[in-house]
């Protein structure tokens, strides 16, 4: 199951072609993974007080189709994979359901001290409902 996140393409968003500059779509996957984890955890900060955070590992993109200033984009985000320490998120962004752009990102869980640390039993319970294939995954 998806989780689905509305935004607006902004001017400033926009380049001198007026499309949206290519970084900013790992803005939008960055936004929609914050209004994922307000509804499942109750915010980022819950996590960061919890003792943990996440870091970027990789971040892929591939772009379908232009979006424009004022344009609404649907941000859906499922979960591929959770791993030991890892967690990937994939975002299909459309424009009046035509896909636009395809984000995959790879987060990998961290302690205070910035190491890989495994993912918090919390987190993995919540995103879980959002995995794309239920079957648990190899470590």
């Amino acid at each position: 199951m998806s989780f689905v996140h509305t935004l607006r393409v902004r001017y400033n968003e926009c380049d001198p072609q007026g499309v949206v500059f290519n970084a900013n779509y790992l803005t939008y996957a960055d936004l929609a993974t914050n209004e994922l984890w307000r509804d499942e955890l109750g915010g980022y900060d819950t996590f960061l007080h919890g003792g943990h955070d996440v870091v970027v590992a990789e971040a892929n993109v591939h772009y379908l189709a232009a979006a424009r200033f004022d344009d609404l984009l649907d941000v859906a985000i499922t979960v591929d994979r959770i791993g030991t320490t890892s967690i990937v998120q994939r975002f299909t962004m459309t424009r009046d359901g035509t896909d636009v752009a395809e984000v995959v990102l790879r987060y990998v869980c961290v302690g205070r001290d910035g190491r890989p640390a495994p993912v918090p039993d919390v987190l993995r319970e919540r995103l879980a409902v959002h995995l794309t294939d239920p079957a648990p995954a190899p470590s």
